[in-house]
């Protein structure tokens, strides 16, 4: 789509391709004569499996996004974050500033559990079924520090969850400051922009030269 740059997943799959490759060759080292008859009946390793699961979570947000994408709905995919092995799975630019979405293929329900409130410190935490995945908000909150360094107008996140147990009535809602919703709910979101204050033309190219493609 001219008004979107990049592709989802890209760098995803390329590392998925590159660990099963890995794993096939030293399988055939081990068992020598017999390598590709371990490496037919040898289970792909669930470490090498999560790179193909990821991508196809990321393919998905994109199709998604890409679908609103337009002049004032800039959308971006697989972005390298210079300096580190990090991307930033999508970066949309809108009137009202720049999303940074992570896009995660998890089963189970995701919920806000808050601790403390009004005699101690509120603590916001994300669960996914019955585990603690808080650390995947301080991973979008660390991405959008990046990227407030590089412009200067708001910026959002969004942890975008696909194939989740979302409920069929409500459901989204925010951790911390980062929003946790569904892939079409975020295009919703996106291509929905209240005040219009941003440039977009010159954010986007600003953020596509500091975030080249992964």
């Amino acid at each position: 789509m001219a008004n979107s740059d990049g592709s989802a997943g890209a760098s995803a799959h390329r590392q998925h391709e590159r660990r099963r490759a890995n794993d096939e060759a030293r399988l055939r080292r081990d068992w020598g004569r017999f390598g590709g008859l371990a490496v037919a009946l040898t289970p792909e390793r669930q470490s090498t499996r999560a790179w193909s699961t990821g991508a196809a979570g990321e393919e998905r947000v994109g199709r998604e996004l890409d679908r609103v994408a337009s002049s004032h709905v800039r959308v971006a995919h697989d972005r390298r974050i210079r300096g580190t092995r990090a991307n930033i799975d999508h970066l949309v630019v809108t009137g009202d500033g720049v999303w940074v979405i992570d896009a995660k293929k998890y089963k189970g329900r995701p919920t806000l559990r808050v601790d403390g409130g009004i005699l101690r410190p509120r603590i916001e935490r994300l669960f996914v079924g019955s585990r603690d995945q808080t650390k995947l908000v301080d991973g979008v909150v660390w991405q959008m520090q990046k990227i407030e360094d590089v412009v200067d107008v708001p910026v959002l996140g969004a942890l975008c969850f696909v194939d989740a147990d979302w409920p069929l009535l409500g459901g989204a809602f925010s951790v911390c400051g980062v929003e946790v919703l569904w892939p079409k709910k975020i295009a919703s979101r996106v291509s929905t922009p209240v005040t219009g204050a941003v440039d977009v033309e010159s954010t986007w190219a600003t953020l596509i030269a500091a975030f080249p493609a992964a």
